[in-house]
């Protein structure tokens, strides 16, 4: 893929004086809080959306988004990005006319906020997302051990508490981190990752640190993996399309426990030495 990067030197975090109220005063200190960065994408000279996210792995994100959004269905189909983070756009040239799948992925903004989901209702999702056919197996310590490695690796969270973090792994050596104000922009990000790298994914994991909830679900079946893990809960509906999608949802991983609640056959206990 070739690429054109131009002036991709935003901070993905700032730092500034500020007024804080704590035990009863007001002093002035500093604090950190993150970069909201508005990228459009343009695909072939037009406009396909406007993704709002943090200004780090834009290619990565532009590339996982388009192929999630059913834009492209295999990387060499991407002739093309260039980056203007001066001017907030992405410049994407297909090997090919999308046709009519502009009519199913109109213009729109993607925001970053983690309200009403913006994916479980367009057409493109049913065709999009998958069927697990993934035959990964994990041990209960490797799943306590994927989301120590996340917390650990999620040092701008801890400084400004304004990022969603996620990660994909096989469980056992590869392991790879991004982060994003959007939560779908970190998975996309990810998905790119291995698009570029011809990384399959099918037998890998993804580990996050928000909730599961279906538009969440549905992104991890559009990347097809076998696997998500969270931190936090699960909703029903996303519950339902797990179990209906072939994908293991595991939440509340914390504190060395978790919770599989669907497809727990993927998660082997070590036999007993007793």
């Amino acid at each position: 893929m070739n690429k054109d990067i131009q002036n991709n030197d935003i901070d993905v975090m700032t730092d500034q004086h500020i007024v804080r109220y704590e035990d009863g005063k007001l002093f002035e200190t500093t604090d950190s809080y993150v970069t909201e960065f508005p990228l459009t994408i343009m695909v072939n000279g037009e406009e396909f959306a406007t993704v709002i996210c943090s200004p780090d792995h834009m290619e990565e994100l532009v590339l996982g988004f388009l192929a999630s959004e059913g834009a492209i269905l295999k990387r060499s189909e991407l002739k093309s990005i260039q980056i203007d983070d001066s001017k907030g756009f992405a410049h994407v040239e297909l090997t090919k006319d999308l046709g009519d799948r502009f009519e199913y992925s109109t213009k729109r903004m993607i925001a970053s906020c983690c309200g009403k989901s913006r994916e479980f209702y367009f057409h493109n999702d049913a065709a999009i997302a998958k069927t697990s056919m993934s035959h990964i197996t994990l041990q209960p310590q490797q799943v306590v051990n994927m989301m120590t490695r996340l917390q650990s690796a999620s040092t701008l969270f801890k400084r400004t508490g304004g990022l969603h973090n996620a990660a994909i792994s096989d469980g056992d050596t590869f392991f790879e981190h991004r982060q994003d104000i959007g939560r779908h922009n970190a998975l996309d990000k990810l998905y790119g990752f291995c698009l570029e790298r011809h990384i399959p994914v099918r037998d890998k994991v993804l580990i996050f640190s928000g909730r599961i909830s279906s538009e969440i679900l549905i992104k991890a079946a559009k990347i097809g993996v076998g696997v998500i893990l969270s931190k936090s809960a699960p909703t029903t509906l996303a519950v339902k399309l797990a179990d209906d999608l072939n994908i293991t949802a595991i939440g509340f991983c914390r504190d060395g426990n978790f919770s599989v609640y669907s497809h727990p056959e993927r998660i082997k206990a070590v036999p007993s030495q007793e």
